[in-house]
């Protein structure tokens, strides 16, 4: 099993960063924390289908847990 982390922060302008950190340049803001954590972690989905879809990932990637700090 695959457990990605995903770092949040909010900043000066109020929105919260997501980020995980397993996966460079998966980041997205939100209004709150869970929309931050709901939009990053359908982005590392679609990040993990595409290397599987290529042939990129391994057997680890087809469970995947979500870890939020």
């Amino acid at each position: 099993m695959t457990v990605f982390n995903i770092e949040l922060e909010e900043v000066t302008d109020g929105r919260w960063l997501a980020e995980v950190t397993e996966l460079p340049g998966v980041m997205c803001y939100g209004a709150d924390k869970a929309e931050a954590v709901a939009k990053v972690q359908a982005l590392a989905l679609r990040v993990v289908a595409d290397r599987l879809e290529h042939e990129e990932g391994s057997g680890d990637l087809l469970e995947i847990s979500f870890n939020a700090t």
